[in-house]
């Protein structure tokens, strides 16, 4: 484990209220394979929810692989985030493409997400 670089259940969204505020929020950032939406918190840590549907991929082993990676890329670069909720949704896109384009994706949306003030 890389420094502090844990993903612990207190930095997850599990409740569908967490979920329904940062949709409500209304921003939001997208590249062509991910959107994340995004939404200022108090808690004093930014946290990750996953809303990846069966309209991306039938197959649940494609759908695991993008919120492995997302939790992965996450739980890295979780240090330079602002504290806010981010959920992150996927376009049937991202079934297509090999794991380091959308380990690309990810890294390049968080890095926009933690310059945002």
């Amino acid at each position: 484990m890389a420094g502090n670089a844990h993903f612990p259940k207190c930095a997850k969204l599990l409740k569908p209220a967490e979920f329904k505020q940062v949709f409500n929020a209304a921003n939001r950032m997208s590249d062509r394979h991910l959107t994340v939406f995004y939404s200022a918190n108090d808690l004093n840590q930014p946290r990750l929810g996953l809303a990846i549907s069966k309209k991306v991929s039938k197959l649940a082993v494609d759908r695991n692989r993008i919120k492995r990676l997302a939790r992965e890329t996450f739980r890295l670069k979780r240090q330079q985030l602002q504290f806010a909720d981010f959920v992150v949704l996927a376009r049937p896109s991202a079934v297509k493409v090999d794991n380091q384009v959308l380990i690309a994706s990810f890294n390049k949306l968080w890095n926009k997400l933690s310059q945002m003030s």
